[in-house]
């Protein structure tokens, strides 16, 4: 079973196995599989070919355009590619490649980059263009940030590097939610199901993705759970490749089922907040003849009882942000929220924060959270301090 996904003469197929995994793959113009993309897209991790299909897929349109094809390719042309993508000026092409859509940001050209070494190594794997594939081989010194992020850092001699990520830049303080949005929201909600969307955002620091992932049996809200890895309420996050709503944990720490009871995956703590409204949710709303197991489901209208998709979340957030006077709401202003009041509450303790909303290191909580608060009495103290030593 497939899904057709047009964009120009190449167009991304999505696949639908037997066992419920989803996958894709390019397609040309007259119906046959794009061999290299394929051959490429098969060896990617679930989640991680849906993400390089959309990019390569802008890449192999590009080389049509230019009259280039991927045996021929070199590094200087790469590059060019990677300009066009990310260009904000008008140039060659009237803007950036892609007509009529916005310019790669910075972290969508990174991923561009990174999308490309994978695809031209492959390519050079299978002798197709090897001299390119060798100019993806550099290795560079490790930075004082490489070491911090990586397990046994010290240890580090040389990181591989890719000739097409872009400048790093510094990343901007993130965007937090309105004052007063989780209260609004909750007063705005229209169901138990709604409000206990925003409070599990909102106290849990969630993703949307691993909140509408989340089964039921990934749920351990009492004390003493069975699975005997944290004695408080706590969920566990699992990364699915099956789920009928297509939501996907961003992490994929390995889990199981023993005993009927789910283990591992990235556990999450849950307030007592979360526990209420996911009771009232349960209790009042949930229907009772559901079999997928899922905790967010559809409430009414024909597909009542269905999966809840990530996009129905947001355009729920978005509705109840208009109906509040919020502005537009997007649902990770809530975990940008979380991340910065658990440094606060912390005393700027960056593990405490990455092992509270599952980031990956305390280097990345450090890069993006860790900023002062202008109005914060310490830095207003020390400012005072410097100003009274001037003449």
């Amino acid at each position: 079973m497939a899904g057709r996904l047009v964009m120009g003469d190449l167009r991304v197929q999505e696949v639908l196995g037997s066992d419920g995994r989803r996958a894709v793959t390019i397609m040309n113009a007259d119906g046959s599989v794009h061999a290299a993309a394929e051959g490429f897209l098969r060896d990617c991790a679930g989640g991680t070919d849906r993400t390089y299909g959309y990019l390569l897929v802008d890449h192999l349109r590009w080389l049509e355009f230019e009259g280039l094809v991927p045996e021929t390719v070199r590094l200087q042309d790469l590059r060019r590619y990677m300009g066009a993508v990310g260009a904000e000026f008008r140039g060659p092409y009237g803007g950036a490649w892609r007509v009529g859509k916005r310019p790669y940001g910075q972290s969508s050209l990174e991923t561009a980059a990174a999308c490309l070494k994978a695809f031209y190594r492959h390519q050079g794997g299978r002798g197709v263009n090897p001299q390119l594939a060798e100019e993806f081989k550099g290795v560079r010194l490790p930075t004082k940030a490489d070491r911090r992020r990586a397990f046994l850092g010290h240890t580090l001699r040389e990181l591989p590097t890719n000739p097409l990520r872009p400048a790093g830049t510094v990343r901007r303080h993130p965007k937090m939610p309105p004052d007063g949005a989780r209260r609004e929201l909750v007063k705005a909600g229209g169901s138990a199901r709604d409000r206990m969307v925003v409070t599990w955002l909102a106290d849990g620091g969630f993703r949307i993705g691993e909140l509408c992932g989340l089964h039921l049996a990934d749920l351990h809200l009492r004390e003493g759970a069975a699975c005997g890895e944290c004695r408080t309420a706590h969920v566990h996050i699992c990364h699915r490749e099956t789920n009928p709503n297509r939501s996907r944990a961003k992490t994929k720490h390995p889990w199981r089922v023993e005993a009927e009871t789910v283990r591992g995956g990235a556990i999450r703590r849950v307030s007592p907040a979360m526990i209420h409204t996911y009771f009232e949710y349960v209790t009042v709303e949930y229907p009772r003849d559901t079999t997928h197991g899922m905790l967010l489901v559809q409430l009414h209208g024909p597909r009542r009882g269905e999966p809840w998709a990530p996009a129905a979340a947001r355009g729920m957030l978005r509705r109840a942000g208009l109906r509040s006077e919020l502005g537009r709401i997007n649902p990770h202003a809530f975990r940008h929220a979380f991340a910065s009041a658990v440094l606060d509450a912390s005393g700027g303790n960056t593990v405490v924060a990455r092992d509270a909303g599952g980031w990956a290191s305390a280097a990345t909580v450090d890069e993006i959270y860790g900023h002062v608060d202008v109005h914060d009495p310490v830095f207003s103290a020390a400012l005072s301090a410097v100003w009274e030593q001037r003449p």
